[in-house]
């Protein structure tokens, strides 16, 4: 079994102890963190969104994921929790003028620094690497560094000047007790949501089952709607009688005259001069003897 030559085996060769644990590069780790989506594994690009819990996403790689949830991808955990697009914030974020990316390294001979970040907090100037706090705000989605909110402390956003409040600043890649504490706003963040959007339906369906209350003004002019109600009915049935006997009159049955009562003018007091352009004189009006025929019957046998 070996050992020959003289050779001798020593102990931990023989006998197999507890295997260690590996433990991770926290420098790879902050890698991974700052400069990959958390979802696809891809390097951040713009635009990049961030999630209620802190966490880095290219919006390209959240809208894929929304428009299929398959079961299949196992990175989709980390996004269980997004239901909507809504739930994500596009992040402003200020760029690094010391950055250089990957111009200079074009043969790969050059070293890569990492603790060299891509963006910077505008206003103490620390890079987003990893070795410092940044969080951002919901409201406007600037991002910033933790220590300069607690420098300049103000109700405002540095940049952009809006207006947030405790509950808008949301750490970036927390620890797990950020990511705890983030994780409770966000479900009762949720709740409120729910609760006052049931809160406003009852409101509308109350407005549109009364639609006359805004008419009140103009019934106090009017008088009672009961009394104008019945006052319409009485001139209804008072005004058909009358169309009814202005119809047997005439021969015409059905059909109500909205106008004065049409007369002749083989009735009227004019001239027969006068009475002879119509054609319902006595002077227009032929025989059978005089028509022609309906065969041979054109507009010049006249």
């Amino acid at each position: 079994m070996g050992c020959d030559g003289g050779t001798i085996p020593k102990r931990h060769e023989l006998v197999k102890g507890p295997k260690k644990v590996e433990k991770v590069d926290k420098d790879a780790e902050l890698v991974a963190q700052w400069n990959y989506c958390t979802l696809s594994q891809e390097i951040l690009r713009r635009p990049i969104v961030a999630c209620e819990l802190g966490r880095l996403y290219n919006k390209d790689a959240v809208i894929e994921f929304l428009l299929d949830k398959s079961s299949e991808k196992a990175l989709g955990k980390a996004a269980s929790h997004i239901k909507s697009i809504k739930n994500v914030t596009e992040l402003r974020l200020s760029d690094n003028p010391a950055w250089e990316g990957d111009k200079g390294n074009t043969k790969g001979d050059k070293h890569d620094d990492l603790q060299r970040a891509r963006f910077i907090c505008p206003v103490v100037g620390l890079e987003m690497n990893g070795r410092h706090r940044f969080c951002f705000l919901r409201c406007c989605g600037c991002v910033f560094s933790e220590r300069a909110l607690k420098e300049i402390k103000a109700e405002v956003c540095h940049t952009c000047g809006a207006a947030f409040q405790e509950d808008d600043v949301v750490v970036l890649n927390g620890t797990k007790e950020d990511v705890e504490t983030l994780k409770g706003r966000m479900e009762e963040r949720r709740l409120r949501a729910k609760l006052e959007k049931k809160a406003k339906k009852p409101k509308a369906a109350e407005s549109v089952s009364k639609p006359g209350v805004s008419e009140g003004p103009s019934k106090t002019k009017t008088g009672k709607p009961e009394e104008a109600s019945l006052d319409s009915r009485e001139k209804k049935a008072g005004s058909a009688p009358r169309s009814a006997a202005n119809g047997s009159s005439s021969g015409k049955v059905g059909k109500p005259l909205g106008g004065p009562p049409k007369r002749s003018i083989a009735d009227s007091e004019e001239s027969e001069a006068y009475k002879s352009l119509f054609t319902t004189h006595s002077s227009a009006k032929r025989s059978k003897e005089e028509s022609a025929h309906w065969v041979t019957h054109t507009s010049y046998c006249f």
